[in-house]
C-alpha cells in the first residue's frame, strides 16, 4: 500500500462523518482506499508499537476503528477471531510483542469506569488500543497516539494521526509523518 496524503473536503454526503481535526497532527489526513489499506496501515503502526503504548481510535460509528484494531492484532500474530469489544468492554490478546488490550468504551457512563476495567494495569503491562477514547475524560495520557478515522466514501476511510513528539520520531522512518 502506498499511503498518499490527500485532503478530505467534506461535502453534503459525508460532512457529518468527518470529525474535527485532532490537536498536533503528525500527518495530513490520508485516504485509505479499502479494508486492505486499513490493514496495511495498522500493520505499519503495529511494527512500531511497544509495551506501554496507548493508541486511541476515535471516529463515528462505522469509521473503521474496529477494522484497524483487527488489522493491528493480526499483524502481531493474533489468528483467533477479533470481535468488537462493545459488550465485553475489553478483550486481551497475547501477541508476538506481549499482551495487547483492546478496550471499547462506548457504553461507559463515567471516565472512572475505564480505570475499574483495568485500564492503568493494562497500559503498564502491554499495548492498549482504545475505541471511543473520549470516554476516558481526564485520564487520557499526553503520550498517546491518536488515529482519527472518518468515512470518506463507500469503501474509503480518512485517517489523521496525532500525538506526542516521541510518536513523530517513531513514525517518521515509516513514512507516516
Amino acid at each position: 500500500m502506498t499511503v498518499t496524503a490527500r485532503p478530505i473536503k467534506p461535502g453534503p454526503e459525508n460532512a457529518a462523518s468527518v470529525p474535527a481535526p485532532s490537536p498536533d497532527p503528525l500527518i495530513a489526513p490520508i485516504v485509505l482506499a479499502d479494508l486492505a489499506a486499513t490493514d496495511e496501515l495498522a500493520a505499519r503502526i503495529a511494527r512500531l508499537a511497544r509495551s506501554g503504548d496507548l493508541i486511541l481510535l476515535q471516529g463515528g460509528l462505522g469509521s473503521g476503528k474496529t477494522a484497524f484494531a483487527r488489522g493491528f492484532l493480526r499483524a502481531l500474530g493474533v489468528r483467533e477471531e477479533v470481535p468488537s469489544p462493545t459488550f465485553t468492554l475489553v478483550q486481551a490478546y497475547e501477541t508476538d510483542k506481549g499482551p495487547v488490550w483492546h478496550f471499547d468504551l462506548y457504553r461507559l457512563q463515567q471516565p472512572e469506569e475505564a480505570i475499574e476495567l483495568g485500564f492503568d494495569e493494562a497500559r503498564a503491562n502491554g499495548i492498549v488500543l482504545v475505541e471511543w477514547p473520549d470516554r476516558l475524560g481526564p485520564h487520557v495520557p499526553e503520550d498517546a497516539l491518536t488515529l482519527t478515522l472518518a468515512i470518506a466514501g463507500p469503501t474509503q476511510r480518512s485517517v489523521t494521526l496525532s500525538g506526542s513528539g516521541e510518536w513523530r520520531m517513531r513514525l517518521a522512518p515509516a513514512g507516516l509523518t
